[in-house]
């Protein structure tokens, strides 16, 4: 499962391409901001790392510099459930982040730089977002 289709599926937010290139889809169609809201799409940017991006839906939002994160393909292959994501950025506005490593279970010692958070039209709640991410999977994986 790659991270676009299933943000895709799991937010509501139509864009299409690479990761990155989703917050320059974005403008006009969808409010962007510096600040997560549950349902919410965090767009990192292109490193060499993620040569394409990333993207990651917000599940839950645990404070200013802390939120959780459910996305595909951070774990090669895997959908990862309500992942730790912080803020590391000196503005404190999301321009840089550390991300849960799954396979150390601790946090990621590699910061990415982020454009920020792409709304939805319709957002949703964490209970619904953990309901809908068996279908938007399946979703994915058939795109």
């Amino acid at each position: 499962v790659e991270c676009a289709p299933f943000a895709r599926a799991l937010s509501g937010v139509r864009l299409s391409g690479d990761a990155a290139d989703w917050w320059w889809q974005a403008k006009e169609r969808y409010e962007r901001s510096t600040q997560p809201a549950i349902g919410s799409v965090l767009v990192l940017r292109r490193t060499g790392r993620l040569p394409s991006g990333h993207v990651a839906v917000v599940s839950q939002v645990l404070g200013q510099r802390h939120i959780l994160v459910t996305q595909a393909n951070w774990v090669r292959h895997r959908v990862s459930e309500d992942q730790p994501v912080v803020d590391v950025s000196s503005a404190n506005d999301w321009s840089l982040i550390r991300v849960w490593w799954p396979p150390t279970g601790e946090m990621g010692t590699t910061t990415y730089p982020a454009f920020g958070f792409i709304r939805p039209v319709q957002p949703a709640t964490h209970d619904q977002l953990t309901a809908a991410t068996p279908r938007a999977i399946r979703l994915a994986v058939n795109e």
